[in-house]
């Protein structure tokens, strides 16, 4: 029989945590041993008395040293790594983009680290990736966070006192992320109108009611049918759908943005001259703030007031709705964890060969194993 033991975060601005009382119950069933450290789901509404009447014993941090595997939201530190034995794995958002010496530290601790972002989007793996999940409720607050920012009603009202106008969103980008802001956006009455770079989302976006912002030339619709991915536009199209853009923005109360590319600098999308050309007191909530921003001017963990325009900049969206972004991220969390542990025998069976495991893993056997990070970049 495993433990798993599921970390507090220590991170001050991490609210989430890595097992609800539901995954409990089912690691339970799995016939691993549970342990969860004291005060764990404190800050996402969950007790340590809720933890323990769904069977998982509530320790102190000490207890890390015992477990098979450890669950977290985010990538252990230099501390917590310190506590945990050789051999036990460790699964979290890593972050691994830029932090390799944070990775090489968990090889030489011997640990075996997965980084459950790093999911590769296939249909076995749908209820394990967190980046949709996660992206999910990012995409709904943005819109919560923008609503309250703004100083008038989302909805058209027609009262006898008069007619208070709709709201008009923007929404950049119709990923998850976008298509839920979309979706949260039109649930409020705003009117909503979106633009993406794969001509595969115009049909997304119109069945969620919102307009589809696009130059819809030849180039457009020779695009359109390339499969669904995003194919590089030539230069004069892209100086067309900038035009365009710009122009439309100009128009709106609110702009969403949410172009963000895993490992990569966040790409520059609304710059100041459209911030300026926004009426005063419009809002632009860009949920790349961690990567450099989508927005011109955004400040990460603040609401900045940039040309007349409050450009909402929070960090970690998710976890401002952490009760709600904890229970999916647990369960993403179990479903990749079932995996590991044989239904026959109860005992982990991790298959270093399994597909999901091979997308994920960081570090095994004291080295770095995945090949797009650290010294074994290249030679596996």
């Amino acid at each position: 029989m495993g433990t798993v033991f599921t970390a507090r975060e220590h991170d001050g601005g991490e609210p989430r945590v890595a097992a609800s009382t539901e995954t409990i119950k089912k690691m339970k069933g799995l016939g691993l041993d549970v342990l969860v450290e004291t005060g764990a789901g404190l800050a996402s509404g969950i007790l340590d008395a809720d933890y323990e009447a769904a069977g998982a014993r509530v320790v102190s941090q000490e207890a890390a040293k015992t477990a098979d595997i450890i669950l977290k939201v985010r990538r252990p530190t230099s501390v917590e790594i310190a506590d945990y034995r050789s051999g036990a794995i460790v699964i979290a958002i890593m972050d691994p983009y830029g932090n390799e010496a944070a990775i090489a530290e968990m090889a030489k601790a011997g640990l075996t680290a997965f980084a459950m972002e790093l999911m590769p989007r296939i249909t076995r793996a749908q209820s394990m990736d967190v980046l949709s999940s996660q992206a999910n409720l990012a995409g709904y607050q943005a819109v919560i966070d923008a609503a309250c920012e703004y100083d008038r009603a989302l909805p058209m009202m027609m009262t006898a006192a008069g007619t208070v106008p709709a709201a008009k969103v923007f929404v950049m980008g119709a990923g998850v992320a976008g298509l839920q802001a979309i979706a949260t956006a039109r649930r409020l009455g705003a009117v909503v109108s979106a633009t993406d770079v794969r001509p595969a989302a115009k049909e997304q976006v119109a069945s969620l009611g919102a307009k589809f912002i696009a130059v819809e030339d030849e180039e457009f619709k020779a695009a359109e049918t390339a499969g669904g991915y995003a194919k590089e536009m030539s230069k004069e199209y892209q100086a067309k759908q900038a035009a365009l853009v710009a122009e439309h923005i100009a128009k709106q109360d609110i702009v969403i943005t949410t172009a963000l590319i895993p490992g990569r600098p966040a790409p520059r999308l609304v710059t100041r001259d459209m911030l300026k050309s926004m009426k005063p007191g419009s809002i632009a909530v860009d949920l790349a703030v961690e990567r450099g921003g989508n927005v011109e001017g955004a400040e990460p963990g603040k609401v900045a007031e940039v040309e007349g325009v409050k450009v909402i900049g929070h960090l970690n969206v998710p976890g401002r709705i952490a009760a709600s972004a904890s229970g999916l991220y647990a369960k993403n969390l179990v479903t990749f964890l079932e995996t590991m542990v044989s239904k026959e025998t109860k005992a982990l069976a991790l298959n270093m060969e399994d597909e999901l495991v091979k997308a994920t893993a960081l570090t095994h056997g004291g080295e770095v194993v995945h090949p797009n990070f650290g010294a074994s970049k290249g030679d596996k």
